[in-house]
Order: C-alpha cells, then structure tokens, then sequence
C-alpha cells in the first residue's frame, strides 16, 4: 500500500498534465516503463510499455480519423491520410510528450539513461502510445479521446491549415536534389554545446563541399531537420 501512494505521490504532476487521474497507477507506471528496464531486471517480473504502446497507436488513429472525417467532411481520403500522418508521426509525438513532461517520468535502464534516452525522440513518442492505451484500459474510449484532443486538436488544425506541420524536410530536400542532379548532400555535425542532459547540436549541410545552410537542436535529427529546412528557403524552393 505504501509503495502504491508513493507512486501516486511521484506520478501526480504528470496526471495533471493529463488532466486525467488514473483509477490504477500501476497502469501509467506500467506505460512510462521501458523495455531497457525490464531487460535489466530479468530476475523481477516486469512488464515493458511494449503492448500498452501498440493500443495506444491504434486508438490514436481512430481519435484523430473520427475528428478529421466529421470536422472536414469536403476533404477526399487522400488529404486525409496524409494531415493524419503528419499529425500522429514520431515527431509529433514526441513534442507531445515534451509538452506534457513524459521524458521526466520515464523509467528507463541505466544504458538508455545515460546516453539521453530520457530526451530521445523514439522512446518519447513509444511512451505518448503507451500513455494514451493506459488512459484507455484505465476508462473508456469517451475518456480517452477527450483528452487527445486536448493535446492534439490545436496541431491538427495547424496541420490543415499550414500543411506543413512536421514535414520531413530532410527526406524533401534530398528528393529535390536527386529529381535535379545537382549534386551530394552531406550533414555535418559543426558545433556541440551544453551539458550531456541538455545539449544543442548545429549541424551544416555541404552542397558538393560547399555549405548551404546550418541547424540546431537538441539531438542530431531535429538539427538535420531544421538545416534542411533552412536550406529549401535559402534555395528559394516552397514546400506544396
């Protein structure tokens, strides 16, 4: 008994960044585990967010797939599939999990915790999954979407509106490059600062050795994206 209000106590600023209190704790407990912790503890029974992240994906697609098939009744399927990709895609996911402070909470083994897995956008965007499919085992589907909406409807409607929320820019400029042949493309890491928890990455982009642009962020992938960004805007090229 103890140890359950002590979780509760630990795990309460996070359900209140939920606006949701859990019923069973041990449930959110179970979603913000990682498997690198339960591979580290063989000798104890532990359950991994594996299974919770696997329903939480399935129902965050349904809840987002509802609210674009009745809020843009005009939109053919295939505009539909692609808002719903940029919104419910490891990016976004991730900056979900930032928002709401997942990362701090997270129970991860000590390799993952020492090498940034608390920040890294995989295991971020895993344990948003898990979380939603705790929310749903611990209520019901009425519960659950009310509060993806709360996290996601103002990305949705940005993604509609601006069709450009979480493009991968990398992937993009390396498909306008080839359609051109004009040339390789290679991503340098030019500068690391900040301490190992917190560190700001810049990285350059070389067109034939040359360099075209420069990013920052808090990992290599967001750095690569905003440098790619930056370098279609440079390149005067627009994102259709």
């Amino acid at each position: 008994m103890k140890n359950i209000i002590a979780i509760e106590l630990k795990l309460k600023p996070l359900q209140e960044n939920l606006n949701y209190c859990f019923k069973n704790i041990k449930t959110l407990k179970k979603a913000l585990t990682h498997s690198s912790y339960a591979n580290e503890n063989k000798m104890q029974i532990i359950e991994s967010n594996e299974r919770l992240e696997f329903l939480g994906d399935a129902i965050l697609n349904l809840v987002v797939s509802q609210y674009l098939y009745k809020k843009y009744p005009d939109y053919p399927e295939g505009e539909l599939t692609k808002i719903r990709a940029k919104v419910v895609c490891e990016s976004s996911l991730a900056y979900a999990a930032r928002k709401i402070d997942i990362g701090k909470y997270l129970i991860l083994g000590k390799g993952e915790e020492s090498t940034g897995g608390r920040d890294r956008e995989s295991i971020l965007a895993d344990a948003a999954e898990a979380v939603v499919g705790a929310i749903y085992m611990d209520s019901d589907f009425e519960n659950t979407n009310k509060i993806l909406l709360e996290i996601f409807e103002a990305d949705i409607v940005d993604a509609v509106a601006q069709g450009d929320l979480f493009i991968d820019y990398k992937t993009e400029l390396q498909e306008r490059f080839q359609k051109n042949s004009n040339g390789k493309l290679e991503y340098k890491v030019i500068k690391e600062e900040g301490p190992d928890h917190n560190k700001i990455f810049h990285i350059a982009i070389y067109l034939n050795g040359k360099p075209i642009s420069i990013g920052t962020g808090k990992n290599k992938k967001e750095a690569e994206q905003s440098a790619a960004k930056k370098a279609i805007l440079n390149l005067g090229e627009k994102h259709e």
